[in-house]
Protein backbone atom coordinates (compact mmCIF):
# COMPACT_ATOMS: atom_id res chain seq x y z
CA UNK A 1 0.00 0.00 0.00
CA UNK A 2 1.82 3.18 -0.85
CA UNK A 3 2.30 5.48 2.06
CA UNK A 4 -0.61 8.13 1.11
CA UNK A 5 -3.21 5.16 1.29
CA UNK A 6 -1.06 4.27 4.63
CA UNK A 7 -1.40 7.97 5.75
CA UNK A 8 -5.33 7.82 4.97
CA UNK A 9 -6.08 4.27 6.53
CA UNK A 10 -4.12 5.60 9.66
CA UNK A 11 -6.28 8.42 9.76
CA UNK A 12 -9.56 6.80 9.72
CA UNK A 13 -8.71 5.33 13.17
CA UNK A 14 -9.87 7.03 16.55
CA UNK A 15 -6.04 6.73 17.80
CA UNK A 16 -4.40 8.28 14.67
CA UNK A 17 -6.74 11.05 14.26
CA UNK A 18 -5.48 12.55 17.40
CA UNK A 19 -1.99 13.02 15.85
CA UNK A 20 -1.67 16.33 13.36
CA UNK A 21 -1.76 15.20 9.73
CA UNK A 22 2.02 15.54 9.32
CA UNK A 23 2.82 13.43 12.24
CA UNK A 24 0.82 10.28 10.28
CA UNK A 25 2.14 11.24 7.09
CA UNK A 26 5.36 10.91 8.83
CA UNK A 27 4.45 7.55 10.30
CA UNK A 28 2.49 6.89 7.12
CA UNK A 29 6.00 6.80 5.43
CA UNK A 30 8.34 4.39 7.97
CA UNK A 31 4.96 2.02 8.38
CA UNK A 32 5.02 -1.82 6.69
CA UNK A 33 1.74 -3.23 5.26
CA UNK A 34 2.76 -7.71 5.78
CA UNK A 35 0.64 -10.23 4.97
CA UNK A 36 -0.05 -13.31 6.84
CA UNK A 37 -1.14 -16.78 6.40
CA UNK A 38 -4.31 -18.62 8.75
CA UNK A 39 -2.20 -19.57 11.99
CA UNK A 40 0.50 -17.78 11.55
CA UNK A 41 2.13 -15.95 14.39
CA UNK A 42 2.81 -11.81 14.20
CA UNK A 43 4.65 -12.17 17.01
CA UNK A 44 5.22 -14.56 20.26
CA UNK A 45 5.19 -13.86 23.62
CA UNK A 46 8.94 -12.32 24.88
CA UNK A 47 9.44 -11.04 21.67
CA UNK A 48 11.01 -7.93 21.46
CA UNK A 49 8.45 -4.98 21.23
CA UNK A 50 9.86 -3.56 18.27
CA UNK A 51 6.80 -2.66 16.42
CA UNK A 52 3.37 -1.02 16.73
CA UNK A 53 0.56 -2.81 14.47
CA UNK A 54 -3.06 -2.34 13.46
CA UNK A 55 -4.96 -4.92 12.19
CA UNK A 56 -6.16 -3.58 8.01
CA UNK A 57 -7.99 -7.17 7.02
CA UNK A 58 -8.30 -10.13 8.76
CA UNK A 59 -8.47 -11.37 12.09
CA UNK A 60 -5.65 -11.42 15.06
CA UNK A 61 -5.97 -13.49 18.26
CA UNK A 62 -3.74 -12.56 21.19
CA UNK A 63 -3.20 -15.36 23.27
CA UNK A 64 -1.33 -17.06 25.91
CA UNK A 65 -0.29 -20.40 26.77
CA UNK A 66 -1.75 -21.95 30.43
CA UNK A 67 0.10 -24.10 32.68
CA UNK A 68 -1.96 -26.92 31.10
CA UNK A 69 -0.25 -26.21 27.73
CA UNK A 70 -3.65 -24.75 26.46
CA UNK A 71 -3.89 -21.74 24.68
CA UNK A 72 -5.69 -19.25 25.95
CA UNK A 73 -7.33 -16.58 23.76
CA UNK A 74 -7.41 -13.06 25.48
CA UNK A 75 -8.75 -11.07 22.33
CA UNK A 76 -9.74 -11.68 18.95
CA UNK A 77 -9.21 -8.44 17.32
CA UNK A 78 -10.74 -7.16 13.96
CA UNK A 79 -9.94 -4.54 10.98
CA UNK A 80 -8.53 -1.25 12.49
CA UNK A 81 -7.86 -2.33 15.92
CA UNK A 82 -4.61 -1.52 17.31
CA UNK A 83 -2.17 -4.26 18.92
CA UNK A 84 1.54 -4.26 20.81
CA UNK A 85 0.71 -0.42 21.35
CA UNK A 86 1.28 -0.07 25.09
CA UNK A 87 4.50 -2.35 25.43
CA UNK A 88 6.22 -0.37 22.76
CA UNK A 89 5.71 2.58 24.35
CA UNK A 90 6.65 1.10 27.93
CA UNK A 91 9.38 -0.76 25.93
CA UNK A 92 8.61 -3.85 27.57
CA UNK A 93 8.35 -6.98 25.66
CA UNK A 94 5.32 -8.19 24.06
CA UNK A 95 3.19 -10.57 27.06
CA UNK A 96 1.37 -12.84 24.77
CA UNK A 97 1.21 -14.32 21.34
CA UNK A 98 -0.53 -12.33 18.36
CA UNK A 99 -1.88 -14.89 15.92
CA UNK A 100 -3.96 -14.67 12.32
CA UNK A 101 -6.65 -16.80 12.31
CA UNK A 102 -7.53 -16.22 8.48
CA UNK A 103 -5.43 -14.63 5.48
CA UNK A 104 -4.53 -11.57 7.72
CA UNK A 105 -3.01 -8.20 6.68
CA UNK A 106 -1.24 -5.74 9.22
CA UNK A 107 0.11 -2.70 9.50
CA UNK A 108 3.06 -2.36 11.79
CA UNK A 109 5.09 1.13 12.65
CA UNK A 110 8.20 0.69 14.08
CA UNK A 111 8.54 1.60 17.90
CA UNK A 112 10.92 4.54 17.86
CA UNK A 113 8.85 7.29 15.50
CA UNK A 114 5.85 5.50 17.35
CA UNK A 115 7.12 6.38 20.83
CA UNK A 116 8.35 9.94 19.79
CA UNK A 117 5.23 10.66 18.46
CA UNK A 118 3.37 9.74 21.57
CA UNK A 119 5.80 12.11 23.95
CA UNK A 120 4.91 15.12 21.11
CA UNK A 121 1.44 14.69 22.00
CA UNK A 122 -0.38 13.80 24.91
CA UNK A 123 -3.56 13.13 23.41
CA UNK A 124 -2.33 10.25 21.60
CA UNK A 125 -1.70 8.73 24.86
CA UNK A 126 -4.87 9.93 26.45
CA UNK A 127 -6.90 8.10 23.58
CA UNK A 128 -4.77 5.06 24.15
CA UNK A 129 -5.08 4.90 27.85
CA UNK A 130 -9.45 5.15 26.96
CA UNK A 131 -8.81 2.23 24.62
CA UNK A 132 -6.98 0.24 27.03
CA UNK A 133 -9.67 1.14 29.54
CA UNK A 134 -12.61 -0.51 27.18
CA UNK A 135 -10.49 -3.54 26.81
CA UNK A 136 -9.44 -4.28 30.40
CA UNK A 137 -13.20 -3.76 30.83
CA UNK A 138 -14.27 -6.62 28.63
CA UNK A 139 -11.42 -8.92 29.58
CA UNK A 140 -12.04 -8.35 33.40
CA UNK A 141 -16.13 -9.69 32.18
CA UNK A 142 -14.09 -12.74 30.19
CA UNK A 143 -12.54 -13.66 33.04
CA UNK A 144 -15.48 -13.59 35.49
CA UNK A 145 -17.35 -15.43 33.26
CA UNK A 146 -14.84 -18.34 32.85
CA UNK A 147 -14.67 -18.44 36.46
CA UNK A 148 -18.28 -18.67 37.26
CA UNK A 149 -20.69 -19.26 34.36
CA UNK A 150 -21.59 -22.39 32.79
CA UNK A 151 -19.99 -23.65 28.99
CA UNK A 152 -23.31 -22.37 27.20
CA UNK A 153 -23.48 -18.91 28.86
CA UNK A 154 -19.80 -18.43 27.74
CA UNK A 155 -20.15 -19.44 24.73
CA UNK A 156 -22.99 -17.37 23.99
CA UNK A 157 -21.85 -13.98 25.12
CA UNK A 158 -18.90 -14.72 23.45
CA UNK A 159 -20.95 -14.85 19.93
CA UNK A 160 -22.83 -11.93 20.76
CA UNK A 161 -19.58 -10.08 21.83
CA UNK A 162 -18.30 -10.64 18.00
CA UNK A 163 -21.72 -10.01 16.64
CA UNK A 164 -22.09 -6.48 18.98
CA UNK A 165 -18.43 -5.21 17.22
CA UNK A 166 -18.49 -6.77 13.58
CA UNK A 167 -22.10 -8.36 13.15
CA UNK A 168 -23.86 -7.39 9.74
CA UNK A 169 -27.78 -7.21 10.00
CA UNK A 170 -30.18 -8.80 7.93
CA UNK A 171 -32.81 -10.26 6.95
CA UNK A 172 -31.83 -13.45 8.63
CA UNK A 173 -30.56 -12.36 12.10
CA UNK A 174 -26.82 -10.68 12.68
CA UNK A 175 -24.44 -12.52 10.60
CA UNK A 176 -20.70 -12.37 11.38
CA UNK A 177 -18.59 -11.17 9.02
CA UNK A 178 -15.46 -14.24 9.08
CA UNK A 179 -14.89 -17.60 9.66
CA UNK A 180 -14.97 -18.19 13.29
CA UNK A 181 -13.46 -22.01 13.73
CA UNK A 182 -14.77 -24.28 16.06
CA UNK A 183 -11.51 -24.23 17.85
CA UNK A 184 -11.15 -20.36 17.96
CA UNK A 185 -14.68 -20.74 19.50
CA UNK A 186 -13.68 -23.28 22.27
CA UNK A 187 -10.14 -21.06 23.04
CA UNK A 188 -12.09 -17.93 23.58
CA UNK A 189 -14.41 -19.49 26.19
CA UNK A 190 -11.99 -22.14 28.25
CA UNK A 191 -13.17 -25.48 26.69
CA UNK A 192 -13.09 -28.00 24.52
CA UNK A 193 -13.50 -27.74 20.50
CA UNK A 194 -15.91 -31.19 21.35
CA UNK A 195 -18.26 -28.95 23.60
CA UNK A 196 -17.68 -26.39 21.30
CA UNK A 197 -19.27 -28.51 18.16
CA UNK A 198 -21.56 -29.64 20.44
CA UNK A 199 -22.88 -26.38 21.29
CA UNK A 200 -23.04 -24.99 18.13
CA UNK A 201 -24.64 -27.77 16.60
CA UNK A 202 -27.44 -27.84 19.00
CA UNK A 203 -28.47 -23.98 18.39
CA UNK A 204 -28.32 -24.46 14.83
CA UNK A 205 -30.95 -27.34 14.95
CA UNK A 206 -32.96 -25.22 17.71
CA UNK A 207 -32.25 -22.21 15.42
CA UNK A 208 -30.46 -19.96 17.42
CA UNK A 209 -28.15 -19.99 14.84
CA UNK A 210 -27.36 -20.43 11.01
CA UNK A 211 -24.21 -21.59 9.55
CA UNK A 212 -23.71 -20.60 6.17
CA UNK A 213 -20.40 -22.50 5.47
CA UNK A 214 -17.72 -19.52 6.02
CA UNK A 215 -19.82 -17.43 8.15
CA UNK A 216 -21.90 -18.06 11.62
CA UNK A 217 -25.30 -15.95 11.90
CA UNK A 218 -27.25 -15.28 14.93
CA UNK A 219 -30.59 -15.71 14.45
CA UNK A 220 -32.22 -15.39 17.58
CA UNK A 221 -29.73 -12.97 19.38
CA UNK A 222 -32.17 -12.53 22.32
CA UNK A 223 -32.14 -16.04 22.35
CA UNK A 224 -28.89 -16.56 23.16
CA UNK A 225 -29.30 -13.35 25.45
CA UNK A 226 -31.26 -14.98 27.82
CA UNK A 227 -28.76 -18.08 27.65
CA UNK A 228 -26.00 -15.36 28.24
CA UNK A 229 -27.49 -13.90 31.15
CA UNK A 230 -28.68 -17.60 32.73
CA UNK A 231 -32.15 -17.49 31.80
CA UNK A 232 -32.80 -19.97 28.73
CA UNK A 233 -36.74 -19.90 27.43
Amino acid sequence: MPSKNLAAFLRGNALFATLPPRETDALAGVAIEETHRARGYIFMEGDPSRWFYLVKSGHVKILRQAKTGKDVVLEMLGPGEVFGGVVVIEKRPYPATAQATEPTVVVKIPAEPMIAAAERHPAFIKEMALMIGRRLRAAHDSVKSLAVDPVEARVAVALLRLADREGVRGKEGVALPFHLTRQNLADMTGTTVETAIRIVSRWLKDGLLLDEGERLILSDPDGLRALAEGHPE
